[in-house]
């Protein structure tokens, strides 16, 4: 309940301030853009389509979920949070709200995506729909107990891309295979082994930063 009543503190802070959504927005408007007028009217190929949909949901991640925790500390509002709630909480409250953003953003691209490109036609939507899920699950989890760590840090800017992209990588490069596997129409038994190292990310990654944000949380 306490993690479900910081989750709406934060959803209302950000509608006020809507910080994350404008750098997200813009950012993902910005690059997609680029990219298309980069191309032109060149045909890309499959691999290197499901590789520039991958970098735009890594960078746009990058530019709008690094403030889960640093606005806590600029406001002073941690001190506040460690005495009414406890570390498992305080961490599953800003993870929801980050899925919920991590989600809504890459919907948003997946649409821009299919609208702009033409070699992005999904031939196995279940099998899509299914590495997207685990995928963002994986993006979110990691954004959040990184955030955290750099909240604590003085270059907080620099340090957040510098420290995910070695984290993030082996999500990133699985992913990227899964979407040229949904392109391609690949059976979904025939990605089984993909799909399994993605979730077993997530699962790492979860049962890690629960372990872990206690102690950062407290440092």
């Amino acid at each position: 309940m306490k993690a479900f009543a910081l989750f709406k503190k934060d959803f209302k802070s950000e509608m006020r301030t809507r910080y994350a959504v404008n750098a997200l927005a813009m950012f993902i408007v910005v690059t997609i853009s680029v990219i298309f007028f980069s191309i032109g009217q060149e045909r890309i190929n499959e691999s290197l389509t499901a590789g520039l949909f991958w970098v735009v949901i890594f960078f746009s991640a990058m530019s709008g979920l690094s403030r889960a925790f640093v606005s806590e500390e600029e406001r002073g509002t941690n001190l506040t949070l460690q005495l009414i709630a406890g570390p498992s909480t305080v961490f599953t409250g800003k993870l929801l709200f980050n899925l919920i953003l991590v989600f809504a953003m890459n919907i948003v691209i997946v649409v821009l995506y299919s609208l702009i490109f033409d070699a992005f036609v999904i031939k196995n939507m279940v099998l899509f729909v299914t590495s997207f899920i685990l995928g963002n699950v994986g993006l979110a989890v990691s954004s959040t107990i990184i955030a955290a760590i750099i909240s604590k840090a003085g270059a907080k800017g620099t340090l957040y891309p510098v420290l995910s992209f070695p984290i993030l990588l082996p999500l990133i490069l699985t992913s990227v295979q899964l979407t040229i596997f949904s392109i391609d129409g690949t059976k979904f038994e025939e990605a089984i082994v993909e799909l399994m190292i993605v979730l077993s990310y997530d699962v790492i990654m979860i049962a890690v930063s629960y372990m872990l944000f206690d102690f950062i949380w407290k440092d």
